[in-house]
């Protein structure tokens, strides 16, 4: 059998009434001409198309931040709505069982969406735990870990106790009714804190009891040294906060189960302002040997960490074994870290009658005194450990890596009996050197600001750690050094409110850039990566110093404020509060679930003393406190 033969025509036929311009023609028309393409020509096609639009979306920004702060919600009998998110308090997330992983000192999994549902107080919980944890681990495993004065963290230092479980799709709770104390009276004030901390502590007690920190999101807890950090560090708060029920049930842990026999790589610098300033504070607050005890097991523990060729610390030390190293990536330690610990040995070695704790911290200053390398009395961020001298010469900052070595300048001073006046005078020429090379003012509001100095460039990048700076000077001025210091106290804490008010969510992102030119419409500006809040005190540490010393009630109303946006933004339901990512975006801020200890340790702390009408409480004649806000006494004169 024969194929039919080929024809060397085409026979269309056309019905209908006849019109050669019909939409069914055109469309058929359209189709073979795009069949007759070559491949190549339909992919160039295809791309450019590709291309304009994504550039489209990309160039108008108006409608990526209208659906920033929209979710999905899927109904029965409608099809996907969109809804603004405006939760009040973070709700209760499905429940976790704790378990172990790598620690990741950065944002956390899960990132809870949160959608406002109906009009009552039900919030609505749509997340992927498992996949954000993953997501926020891959994100940050490449990368070193920062601590909380910006120091290098070793990964393999800290684990986690894991995410919660993959949960259903929507889990409605209730949210946390907020209290307006806008009103009442100091003492409503002072309860209002109490409540707080109650709040935070039954997060830690249910979730992460004896854990280093509370992960309140997934309700389970993250491991940094594993020695309870969030109870050491609290001890004292629930103590000057008339906790005592709290702190009886903190106090019988420490007795039976704290041990310092850990086959673990702690931080010397973490490690001694929170466990060590924390535990020697309670002894003098309490009289309870008990706490001078443990003081004394840890402060001789981490002494193999001054066993360096320069006698300038190394960063870790491991508590069980008797060893110290450098991070693996470096043989720097920050400045610091290695002179913010004076005030604790120096202190130990007061009760214990022991130089030798004493004696490695005073090498450490008088080191640092004669090095070269500073300008105008700031010094660099970094100090070799086998040299013992400065390295990364030229950048200057009183953030972080170098904020704390001027504050302990100071306090050293004061805590030695005013006697020392090495360290008076490194603290005078540091302020002299902030005030020429370092202080500006911000456009359109003149707001007084800290920046920082990189080879001679100066940028107007001010860390939200910087805040330290007006409750230290005001301090120094209480002290009797020149009353400029306490004008230049006021100036900047005004700025330091500012970076709170002027934020959508009234509480200050980590890291802030102010304008300084002309025209300028707003004074900050915050980028992306800086938007995170992460509960930190400097603030409201300051406001305290400068409410003690002048009465002026403006700084407890501004304190007021700050409490008042935590509890709004940063409170979980469930127990805790959480650091948050994100506080430019008042109705999703984004959840880090991660409650630091500091968050008890000072920040709660300073807030009650900030708003407590007894000077003689915890008198700043008697007292000085560390940078984890632990107090500690000024020496008697005849030491």
């Amino acid at each position: 059998m024969h194929s039919p033969s080929r024809k060397d025509f085409v026979s269309l036929t056309f019905t209908g009434s006849g019109n050669y311009n019909s939409k069914q023609w055109r469309r058929q028309s359209c189709w073979r001409k795009w069949k007759q393409l070559s491949r190549l020509q339909r992919n160039l096609i295809l791309f450019t198309v590709a291309l304009m639009l994504v550039c489209g979306i990309a160039t108008y920004p108006a409608v990526t931040e209208h659906f920033r702060g929209l979710t999905v919600v899927v109904k029965e009998d409608e099809g996907h709505v969109l809804k603004p998110v405006i939760p009040e308090v973070l709700p209760e997330p499905p429940s976790a069982k704790p378990k172990r992983a790598p620690h990741k000192r950065g944002p956390h999994g899960p990132q809870n969406r949160l959608q406002k549902k109906g009009t009552g107080s039900d919030i609505q919980v749509e997340e992927n735990p498992i996949q954000d944890a993953k997501k926020a681990d891959k994100e940050e495993g490449e990368k070193p870990l920062v601590n909380r004065r910006g120091a290098l963290i070793e990964a393999d230092q800290a684990t986690e106790g894991g995410t919660a479980k993959e949960a259903e799709n929507k889990v409605d709770v209730p949210a946390v009714e907020q209290k307006d104390h806008s009103h009442e009276p100091e003492f409503d004030r002072l309860e209002a804190v109490r409540d707080a901390f109650r709040h935070a502590w039954k997060g830690y007690k249910e979730f992460a009891w004896g854990q280093d920190e509370l992960r309140p999101i997934s309700k389970s807890y993250g491991e940094w040294f594993g020695l309870g950090l969030t109870l050491i560090d609290a001890l004292d708060t629930m103590w000057i906060l008339n906790l005592r029920e709290e702190f009886e049930e903190a106090k019988t842990w420490v007795s039976t189960e704290l041990s310092f026999n850990k086959n673990v790589d702690v931080n010397l610098f973490e490690s001694t302002i929170r466990i060590l300033g924390g535990l020697l504070s309670t002894y003098h607050l309490t009289g309870d040997t008990l706490f001078l005890d443990k003081a004394k097991d840890i402060g001789t523990r981490l002494m193999p960490a001054f066993n360096t060729p320069s006698k300038i610390p190394y960063s870790d030390v491991n508590i069980g074994k008797g060893t110290a190293h450098p991070p693996r990536w470096t043989s720097d330690s920050t400045v610091a870290e290695v002179t913010s610990i004076q005030l604790e040995f120096r202190e130990l070695s007061r009760l214990t009658q022991d130089t030798r704790y004493r004696a490695a911290v005073d090498e450490v200053m008088q080191k640092v005194h004669k090095l070269e390398g500073k300008q105008d009395g700031l010094v660099p961020m970094f100090i070799n450990t086998n040299s013992g001298q400065f390295t990364h010469l030229g950048v200057f900052t009183l953030g972080a890596r170098a904020d704390s070595y001027y504050e302990y300048l100071l306090k050293q001073w004061i805590q030695g009996g005013q006697k020392e006046t090495e360290l008076l005078d490194d603290y005078l020429q540091a302020l002299e050197g902030v005030k020429k090379n370092l202080l500006k003012k911000s456009s359109p509001n003149s707001l007084t600001f800290v920046g920082e100095l990189s080879h001679g460039q100066f940028s107007p990048k001010m860390d939200h750690l910087v805040c330290f700076l007006p409750g230290t000077l005001a301090l120094g001025a209480h002290h009797g050094l020149p009353a400029d210091h306490m004008e230049l106290a006021k100036q900047l804490m005004e700025t330091c409110y500012q970076m709170y008010a002027q934020m959508e969510t009234g509480l200050s992102p980590e890291i802030v850039h102010f304008n300084m030119h002309e025209g300028s419409i707003r004074d900050v500006d915050v980028k992306l990566a800086d938007r995170h809040n992460l509960l930190r005190p400097e603030t409201v540490e300051s406001l305290f110093y400068l409410y003690r010393f002048t009465k002026d009630r403006k700084y407890r109303d501004w304190g007021w404020e700050i409490l008042q946006n935590f509890n709004k933004y940063t409170k979980v339901s469930t127990g805790g509060y959480t650091s948050i990512n994100n506080v430019r975006d008042p109705e999703y801020p984004s959840p880090r679930d991660k409650m630091e200890s500091f968050f008890l340790g000072e920040t709660l702390k300073y807030f009650y003393l900030l708003f407590s009408d007894d000077p003689e409480l915890l008198s700043l004649d008697k007292y000085v406190f560390n940078t984890e806000a632990h107090p500690l006494p000024i020496w008697p004169s005849a030491e």
